[in-house]
């Protein structure tokens, strides 16, 4: 047994961003600096730090009453298979039932496994995909950036996740390069990632809709660019695949206890497994 092993779990505040920064680049994920602060200053980020005084694992709850979305479970690559994740879950899941409030997550296949005996049941499935090229269409766009509004984005969040994110998606729609696309009855913000720009939240009364606007986004944005559809959304995948997105692995979406009330829709694509 070395330090980290007796290390005692603390919230961490903004001043860790960094850190945490280091924490996502070294498994490649796409949240930047911005999303770090979102989560120590809008939520709860609780973290372990080795003898040296280095922030090696992570775990955040970000409250969205009554639900609480955990996310960040992190361990640098030295410290992995002692433990370390699954204590930062359990402080998670112990924080959220102080406050009342219900655990959701959006898990990997391997993640998915270890929640489920903790008592994470699945709702719905998303499948991430990747369009890495840049622009090519010379073709002129058919939206434009910013003729969608925030509080119907908001409006419609709310209804199809039965909790509000109006905080959530306000910071988004503030930082530099975010962008509100709406065409016919679809609407999505799209905002830059470590990696990628991050295409979601999407919202559609119809699939042809959906698959308009990405279409325009395509032709208006350059790449690359991610996007984690609802699978049962068949129509907008077949086309993302035939239009040459890379399917690059699925995440569960995951509720601690019964039935899900609340949280279970999510429209066309979600905000990223991080968000929900």
């Amino acid at each position: 047994m070395d330090d980290i092993d007796r290390a005692i779990p603390e919230a961490l505040g903004p001043r860790d961003a960094i850190a945490g920064l280091a924490l996502t680049d070294e498994v490649g994920w796409n949240q930047g600096y911005e999303d770090w602060l979102f989560f120590l200053t809008n939520g709860t980020v609780f973290g372990l730090r080795d003898g040296d005084g280095r922030l090696v694992a992570t775990a955040a709850l970000l409250p969205y009453p009554p639900a609480a979305w955990i996310s960040m479970v992190l361990v640098t690559a030295s410290k992995r298979r002692r433990g370390l994740a699954r204590r930062l879950m359990e402080v998670c899941i112990a924080a959220a039932g102080r406050a009342g409030l219900t655990p959701w997550l959006d898990a990997t296949p391997a993640g998915a496994t270890v929640y489920g005996p903790m008592g994470f049941h699945p709702t719905l499935t998303v499948q991430r995909f990747r369009r890495r090229d840049a622009r090519t269409s010379t073709q002129p766009a058919a939206i434009r950036p910013d003729s969608g509004t925030l509080a119907d984005l908001i409006r419609r969040d709310r209804d199809a996740m039965d909790f509000d994110r109006s905080v959530l998606l306000g910071s988004f729609n503030a930082r530099e390069g975010t962008r509100l696309y709406a065409r016919d009855s679809a609407l999505c913000l799209v905002r830059e990632g470590r990696k990628a720009r991050q295409i979601g939240p999407l919202f559609a009364d119809h699939a042809a809709d959906a698959i308009a606007l990405l279409d325009g986004i395509v032709v208006h944005e350059d790449g690359p660019h991610i996007i984690d559809l609802v699978d049962d959304h068949h129509d907008v995948i077949r086309h993302l695949i035939q239009s040459g997105w890379i399917n690059e692995r699925p995440f569960q979406r995951m509720r601690l206890g019964g039935p899900p009330s609340g949280g279970h829709e999510a429209g066309i694509a979600i905000a990223g497994p991080e968000f929900g």
